[in-house]
């Protein structure tokens, strides 16, 4: 088996990196003209073919189409016919398998090992990993089945205890018996950062980097492109109307404006599928096209801010607690706070300033402190590391000035000592 030196990079993909960016996120790669896709194909297939183990990293911001690139890859790999039926694949994320444990049996289930075994249950993540790993070792690259490990969210792997996972994966692709191929998907640049010095050792070092270059002109095309319907619609007078009115929306500059706005946001498409979306489902049979207005309230509904929605349903109480908190933040300059901090500020507006709110109990008081727990708009400063009594665990706010105000300004019947109170705090 050929192996790649430590400090082997793709530096060719970089100089494509724009083009495969932009192919990709216009949703029409073609495997044949991208230098990039050509290039994971060709690694992946020494792997399928050639028994050659290897690892890469594609690194890029979300919605640059790493997935897509990737997805290409195998896809066309996959129609080979000397590959076909004999690649085994197994997909982990870092988001769903949270430790080495989980993505251990995640992996047994996905290359069916479990039914090798029988009804064995594992006693502990050791025999899981020595199960696996002898199940990868044993016999030869001639005459194993090649196995690609796509690991998404790759980062989140490497924060796994001892990056036990990794290590092996990244030994094993480094052995001359099962072929192997390990692709990260990451969105860090900085993830070779938090490997350790032996899971880097074992890394390939290569990578393929994904940068946006989409202007705001092919961002402005794609709405139009996505929102028009196709010269074969069965209803080609329904078509031609609807066409219309999508070019006549191009040229609202109230649309305009709201389209720069979310593309100075987030050039990811996926945030633009989901303004169309909610535009696109205000259409009835009384207003049969798209409006300036309907994307106007499409996009206030996508940028709604959801922990101010949630302070719209709170209690008085747990508003003034809310108040109290942001008040002890001005005070001491961002320092953590405890309930029993919270409580006192909380007493001291009820004696000096309020004629309106009922002196609360203690023990309602910290009932309403912990369902701003649950709520998470606050949370502990370390949680379970220390244990104290929960009167004394230090809490962070997770809400600015801001939406504090705007939720007064929104809140039903707010008392106006309450509203007073607040601008005093925030003064």
């Amino acid at each position: 088996m050929s192996k790649h030196k430590s400090g082997a990079n793709c530096s060719a993909a970089g100089e494509c990196v724009s083009e495969v960016s932009d192919v990709v996120k216009q949703h029409c790669v073609t495997c044949d003209c991208v230098f990039v896709v050509r290039h994971l194909l060709e690694l992946l297939r020494r792997t399928a073919v050639h028994g050659e183990s290897n690892s890469v990293l594609i690194v890029g911001p979300r919605g640059a189409g790493k997935t897509m690139l990737l997805s290409c890859a195998l896809r066309e790999l996959l129609d080979l016919q000397e590959v076909k039926k004999n690649v085994l694949l197994v997909q982990l994320s870092g988001l769903l398998q949270t430790d080495d444990r989980i993505a251990l049996r995640e992996i047994t289930r996905q290359l069916h090992l479990e039914n090798v075994v029988g009804d064995r249950v594992f006693g502990s993540f050791a025999e899981n990993l020595v199960f696996l790993l002898e199940a990868l070792k044993k016999g030869d690259k001639s005459s194993s089945r090649p196995v690609f490990f796509i690991l998404e969210e790759f980062d989140l792997f490497a924060h796994h205890k001892n990056q036990t996972l990794l290590y092996n994966l990244l030994d094993v692709s480094q052995s001359a018996q099962t072929p192997v191929t390990v692709v990260g998907l990451t969105c860090r640049l900085d993830v070779l950062e938090l490997l350790e010095k032996r899971v880097k050792s074992r890394f390939s070092h290569r990578q393929i980097h994904l940068l946006s270059s989409l202007s705001f002109c092919q961002y402005r095309d794609a709405f139009r492109s996505k929102l028009s319907l196709p010269d074969d619609f069965p209803d080609s007078k329904f078509s031609q109307d609807w066409n219309v009115s999508i070019l006549k929306l191009c040229e609202d500059k109230s649309v305009d404006e709201i389209l720069r706005k979310h593309f100075n946001s987030s050039t990811d498409f996926r945030s633009l599928h989901l303004l169309l979306l909610l535009a696109v489902s205000r259409v009835s049979v009384s207003n049969p096209t798209l409006r300036a207005a309907d994307i106007l309230e499409a996009s206030r509904m996508s940028n709604a801010d959801t922990k101010a929605n949630i302070l719209h349903g709170l209690s008085i109480l747990e508003l003034c607690l809310i108040i109290a908190m942001k008040h002890l933040n001005d005070t001491y300059e961002g320092e953590p706070f405890n309930f029993q901090m919270v409580h006192n500020e909380f007493k001291k507006f009820i004696q000096r300033k309020s004629h309106s709110i009922h002196n609360f109990e203690q023990p309602v008081v910290l009932k309403a402190f912990e369902h701003l727990l649950q709520l998470e708009l606050i949370r502990p400063v370390d949680a379970g590391v220390c244990k104290v009594q929960r009167e004394y665990q230090l809490m962070c706010l997770m809400l600015d000035q801001t939406q504090v105000m705007e939720a007064l300004q929104r809140y039903p019947q707010c008392p106006t000592d309450v509203k007073q109170w607040a601008s005093s705090a925030f003064g």
